[in-house]
């Protein structure tokens, strides 16, 4: 193991990395109230301001996986639909069965130029949350709190709002609700057969009624639905973890660009229109399991440097003032201090990354899959 794969797993770095998005996120977010005025006078422009402060911070994410950890996502997708990416709205469906499956969606938008318009579908209670939380409410983020008759009015608002948006943006969704795991199958599956629906294998039953209010309220908006399904060669099961610690993934993911003008517009027949998407998903995943790819040509995008650029400037832009401070620190002469900041930055925080891992795990086990109101 090299020196630099070494630092990475250092609880030192990881201590810096995330001092950087913190700091940079608040900062993020108070520029992003400066705009407020502005929204009043000229929206268009208070939204495309938000567009960038948002890639600022969501694109640290992006460097992370592709810089620090070495991790490079592989495009399977037909190249004429390759040239469309980026180009026009599209309602992005993503498969949840990865920690980080979220990381390799906004590769997706980095690569094509939407990452800052990129918008999502989220828990109502995480736009009161700093730094992330902040940053989504001005960037008209869809949220809502999973209790349709609660939902409906704004969810709807929410994506009428997006019809006049100034920027080419793609919605991404995970249909399924909440991440793969056994349990939560084993229950899905259950539903799949008193409603008897086939079953799937690699997924949970998607939730229909959310898809089909998207797609009643964007159409003319959205040109397409991309049909994104991934998967990480050789059984690799990555983790955030692993991503902070440095260590190098392999994603692959399959693109598929339908027109929105084949989804149908009666909610029955999209819903069965979606369960029919996800069995297909289904096999293209079954199919990888087999061969190790997914069907048709591999495309690679060019990595962009900005997103690394933008990292570095916001680390060494905040590391500065504790440089400064560590300066003053040596110059004061405290040898007591001294010795305890180095044998604090030293000490081998082995046992600390073995708690977060067990924590990442633990917090997958305590939400379950169940059916609710979003469901068909």
């Amino acid at each position: 193991m090299g020196l630099v794969q070494w630092l990475k797993g250092k609880f030192l770095c990881h201590l810096i990395i995330c001092y950087g998005f913190l700091v940079s996120g608040l900062l993020v977010n108070l520029l992003q109230i400066c705009t407020l005025p502005l929204w009043p006078i000229n929206k268009q422009l208070a939204r495309r301001i938000n567009c960038k402060l948002g890639y600022s911070l969501t694109s640290q994410s992006v460097a992370l996986l592709e810089w620090w950890s070495g991790s490079e996502v592989t495009f399977y997708t037909d190249p004429a639909n390759y040239q469309i990416y980026g180009k026009e709205n599209a309602i992005v469906v993503l498969n949840h069965n990865f920690e980080i499956d979220f990381l390799c969606g906004w590769t997706f938008c980095d690569r094509f130029g939407v990452l800052g318009a990129s918008k999502c579908l989220a828990k109502k209670e995480l736009s009161y949350l700093p730094v992330i939380g902040w940053m989504w409410y001005f960037l008209e983020m869809v949220f809502i709190k999973r209790k349709w008759e609660e939902d409906k009015r704004s969810f709807v608002q929410s994506l009428q709002n997006l019809r006049d948006y100034p920027e080419n943006f793609w919605f991404l969704l995970h249909c399924e609700g909440t991440r793969f795991t056994e349990e939560k199958h084993q229950i899905s599956m259950e539903v799949a057969e008193k409603k008897g629906l086939p079953k799937l294998k690699h997924h949970l039953l998607p939730r229909t009624k959310g898809f089909w209010v998207a797609v009643q309220n964007l159409r003319g908006t959205v040109a397409a639905v991309y049909c994104c399904t991934l998967n990480f060669r050789n059984n690799e099961t990555p983790t955030l973890l692993g991503v902070i610690n440095g260590k190098k993934y392999h994603p692959d993911l399959y693109i598929r660009r339908i027109p929105l003008e084949s989804v149908p517009e009666d909610e029955a027949e999209c819903s069965a229109w979606l369960h029919k998407l996800y069995q297909e998903k289904d096999q293209f995943q079954e199919d990888y399991s087999q061969t190790g790819c997914f069907p048709g040509p591999v495309v690679t995008p060019p990595r962009g440097p900005w997103a690394l650029i933008n990292w570095i400037g916001w680390t060494c832009l905040l590391l500065y003032p504790l440089y400064l401070l560590l300066v003053q620190l040596v110059n004061s002469g405290s040898i007591l201090t001294i010795l305890a900041t180095v044998a604090f930055c030293s000490a081998d925080q082995g046992a600390v990354e073995g708690r977060t891992a067990h924590k990442w795990q633990e917090l997958s086990r305590i939400k379950t899959w169940k059916p609710c109101v979003w469901c068909t």
